[in-house]
């Protein structure tokens, strides 16, 4: 049997972190197990669906490496959806309600000061055909809901193991809007029985709905896919993530010059007790990769943990990968200057400040208390650069004034990079033009 997994965005926002996690859970599934990926635009909200937002998420997961094997939207099957819609009233197990959403919420308020648990009363059922005329008369439209069995739904869940959802306790679903827009749950039951998905994979804040849509599933022929609820993603703290989407946006992310392949392995690995470990490519990712293996403990992201990870793929990262970035960066000094450079980045962005300080202007900060090795510096300046002439040039300033250590290394730092830490300098001495370490040396901006 293939596996078929999909991830199902409305295009009315940007991909953050929370839902990227989830397409990512679902495409390593269906990666690992030679299955297929479904990307489903749910589309349906019309007066929410932007253009520009479905293109935004395809270019975020595109970017991200996370590719399809097939995609299609919500909006153009709504005649499916609208038999799906007559079987399910043909079988009596959805109904038109007349409340308004006041009325409701009376309703539940109510409920709440007697103790009782705010679960719609079904008072819809004992219409007779003439109050239901009597409330179109008043220009009342009907919102459509789908009758629950009051019975115990369970399922084996591949998270969480076996899962219960009395239905008892729970409103009956609604499928359909007042004025015919169909809601998520009716349109994604259809899509997922018309497409085969084999898997739905997604967060555990929607396990009580599917306790519904499994009734929804059988009720149209069609027995529920296999289920997995995983864990929330909170913050380091513990804490939501719901204040800080916005800078969490994939698109945030990838301004701020993080890897893709780092987010992706990284993300993989959050409410897992897999270790982190440097990765090539996506392959690495999702070879043995199961869901089953995933924790139900809150998943903690951390922005530092991120950050250290992205570093350790950068330092590690060929010339080859990271030219045309360079390029664009306008800082591509040839593979040589990268080698040197690499292993001081966080991000390829980073490199910008070292692409600076060979080709300057830099300001230098002269120590008042190294006079006298800066001044043997320059006029011990080798005519020649080579690998080798840093430990030389080094070697002669320290005959000549005798100092060492920090004392030696430091005070030139400073004057040629104008940095206190970095690239190992007898590396990048040879990257910089002796006219250019000469004045620097003097203490000119150059």
């Amino acid at each position: 049997m293939t596996h078929t997994f999909r991830f199902a965005p409305s295009p009315t926002g940007k991909l953050h972190v929370g839902n990227v996690r989830t397409a990512l859970i679902n495409w390593l599934a269906a990666r690992a197990s030679g299955g297929t990926f479904v990307l489903r635009i749910d589309d349906t909200d019309q007066e929410r669906s932007k253009p520009e937002y479905e293109d935004a998420i395809k270019r975020d997961l595109e970017w991200l490496g996370l590719g399809w094997d097939d995609t299609f939207r919500q909006s153009e099957r709504m005649d499916r959806y609208h038999e799906a819609r007559d079987q399910l009233i043909e079988k009596g197990l959805l109904y038109p309600c007349y409340e308004t959403p006041e009325e409701l919420d009376k309703k539940r308020k109510l409920q709440r000061a007697q103790g009782q648990p705010p679960v719609y009363d079904r008072s819809a059922l004992k219409l007779t055909d003439a109050e239901k005329a009597q409330y179109e008369a008043e220009g009342r439209q009907p919102h459509w809901r789908f009758k629950l069995s009051d019975q115990v739904v369970k399922w084996q869940d591949l998270v969480r193991g076996e899962s219960t959802v009395d239905l008892s306790s729970v409103s009956d679903p609604v499928l359909i809007r007042a004025g015919g827009d169909y809601l998520y749950t009716l349109c994604s039951v259809v899509d997922d029985l018309d497409r085969g998905i084999s898997h739905i994979v997604r967060g555990e804040d929607h396990v009580t709905n599917s306790g519904g849509q499994i009734e929804i599933f059988e009720a149209l022929g069609g027995q529920a896919p296999t289920f997995a609820h995983t864990s929330l993603l909170v913050g380091a703290d513990g804490q939501g993530l719901s204040k800080r989407l916005g800078s969490l946006s994939i698109e945030s992310l990838r301004e701020a010059g993080f890897e893709p392949l780092a987010i992706v392995a990284y993300l993989a690995q959050l409410g897992t007790s897999r270790e982190l470990k440097p990765v090539s490519t996506h392959q690495d990712v999702y070879e043995g990769y199961s869901i089953g293996a995933m924790g139900r403990a809150p998943a903690r992201f951390d922005d530092e943990v991120l950050k250290r990870y992205n570093a350790s793929l950068v330092h590690t990262m060929p010339y080859v990968k990271a030219q045309a970035r360079l390029e664009a960066l306008g800082c591509d000094l040839g593979e040589g200057f990268w080698n040197v450079a690499r292993e001081n980045l966080d991000t390829v962005n980073d490199v910008q400040g070292w692409a600076q300080i060979v080709r300057g202007p830099v300001t230098p900060h002269l120590d008042p208390e190294a006079s006298s090795v800066l001044q043997t510096a320059a006029q011990t300046l080798p005519e020649q650069w080579d690998a080798g002439t840093w430990g030389v040039w080094t070697k002669t300033i320290a005959e000549q004034t005798g100092a060492k250590g920090k004392g030696l290394y430091k005070p030139l730092r400073l004057a040629l990079t104008g940095q206190g830490h970095g690239p190992d300098m007898g590396a990048l001495l040879p990257l910089l033009d002796r006219d250019v370490v000469l004045r620097r040396l003097a203490g000119q901006s150059a």
